[in-house]
């Protein structure tokens, strides 16, 4: 017995012992509250749940950090990521006059990787031909209606660590910490670069005179990898840099024309469209087995479970929910099965299946009847907790009428984001739940559905 259900039991055991071990001298307690010699009950119940592993068509995938790079894992199957996106341009932004293009160049920057950090990738870069605007922000997107896959316009060979690198640094308090940030330099043509500046010539500086204008100039770039399977990146920034040189009129001290070099310097931000491209292998994980059910990111592939509310409903018109405790765990343990590569999901998502369409989409967050979110992931006990969730059984007892149905949830991976609320300038805060997004880093975990292990406790009171 797993030690959260040795408490549960130990605890209900206590209650019916003071409920129903009441002598002569005791019989009367509470008879102010309580009439006549009505007693409070107390049980438990356990209700075994069904689960299944499940591919959802395409996930919504708005994130700032995209994944690029190819992953084989001998249990979890292949993940390959790559990524289409526009640039911003700042206002003003433009050329010195008299500029002359010396070099376009890419730059892909990054500080977290998986996978053999010093096996051989390949980057390949193309130029968009249509606007992203009406693509939406899903991953199943082909990536071969924007570009010419046959015509890549820059290539770069890569291993993750053994890339040009600088150092950062970052302060909090009186601390300060630097870090690698590593850099992918990918060579473009200098046609590029031309054509920006001769349109930045034009009057009015053309087409580069605002950024909904730019964007029909240039769609943007889609990133891939060309070969390697072994490497997977979280980048942080993407830009696009024209190097050019001009001749500035009495620049140097004594009066003299001097020969300056600058860049057009324009990146991937929050502001324009960025869309991740996802392409997995998947269908060993939806073979139907005994043991276990998968999730697994970015891939959409999540399990699907079955509550069996119709076997409980009768309860709940004579007694009251107070407890619904729902634990999941993961197989196998990862110190045991060297196999497993790809590690386990933070947090997971438990949502209605009719209430998935919209959530991501729309911003939402959980609101513990339709949607609910794990607690982080447990390494020492490799699960995942729920805590109370009897307001969704109370919830549908209320609304679902005299037949009510099954209900059917799905377990999501996400990333969850936490900000800390201050309450006074005495205390260190409390972290608030302020943003969740489909999981877009390799997750991917097996989850316990054999018998006796799947299952939600039920602690019931009554008059």
């Amino acid at each position: 017995m797993k030690p959260n259900s040795l408490y549960k039991a130990l605890f209900v055991s206590f209650l019916l012992i003071l409920t129903r071990s009441c002598d002569d001298t005791l019989d009367q307690v509470g008879f102010t509250i309580q009439p006549g010699m009505d007693s409070l009950t107390v049980g438990i119940d356990t209700l075994q749940l069904q689960s299944r592993t499940i591919q959802l068509d395409s996930i919504y995938a708005r994130t700032t950090n995209p994944v690029l790079g190819e992953y084989l894992d001998p249990v979890f199957g292949s993940i390959k990521s790559g990524y289409m996106g526009e640039f911003y341009l700042p206002k003003g932004a433009g050329f010195k006059p008299g500029a002359t293009v010396d070099s376009v160049r890419a730059v892909l920057s990054y500080t977290t990787m998986m996978g053999d950090s010093l096996a051989p990738m390949e980057l390949s870069v193309y130029e968009l031909n249509r606007s992203l605007k009406d693509a939406g922000n899903y991953t199943h997107i082909n990536p071969e209606e924007y570009v010419d896959m046959t015509k890549p316009i820059g290539k770069k060979v890569f291993t993750g660590k053994n890339n040009t690198y600088h150092t950062e640094y970052y302060t909090s308090g009186y601390t300060t910490q630097s870090y690698k940030v590593y850099d992918i330099y990918v060579d473009l043509p200098m046609t590029i670069g031309e054509r920006f500046l001769n349109e930045y010539n034009k009057p009015e500086h053309g087409m580069l005179n605002n950024l909904d204008r730019f964007r029909q100039f240039f769609p943007g770039l889609y990133f891939t990898t060309s070969f390697g399977k072994s490497t997977i990146l979280n980048v942080n920034f993407t830009s696009l840099n024209v190097h050019y040189h001009y001749t500035e009129a009495g620049g140097s001290s004594s009066g003299e024309d001097t020969v300056r070099s600058d860049a057009l310097r324009l990146y991937i931000t929050p502001d324009v469209t960025q869309i991740n491209t996802i392409r997995s292998s998947n269908q060993q994980l939806l073979e139907e087995n005994d043991t276990h059910t998968y999730v697994k990111s970015p891939a959409g592939v999540v399990t699907e479970i079955t509550f069996p509310f119709s076997e409980i409903h009768h309860e709940l018109k004579s007694r009251a929910l107070n407890l619904a405790n729902f634990t999941l765990y993961a197989l196998p343990d990862a110190m045991e099965n060297p196999l497993v590569k790809i590690s386990p999901p933070d947090y997971l998502l438990l949502v209605n299946r009719d209430s998935l369409a919209g959530f991501f989409e729309k911003g939402k967050l959980p609101d513990n009847i339709t949607s609910f979110l794990s607690d982080q992931f447990d390494a020492t006990t490799y699960s995942y907790k729920f805590n109370n969730i009897s307001s969704m059984m109370n919830y549908y007892n209320r609304t679902m009428g005299e037949n009510p149905a099954d209900l059917v949830y799905y377990l999501i991976p996400v990333d969850a984001i936490f900000t800390t609320v201050q309450q006074s300038s005495y205390s260190y805060g409390s972290q608030t739940l302020t943003d969740l997004n489909n999981q877009m880093w390799p997750t991917a975990a097996m989850l316990d559905k054999r018998e006796g292990n799947l299952k939600i406790e039920l602690i019931f009171s009554n008059y």
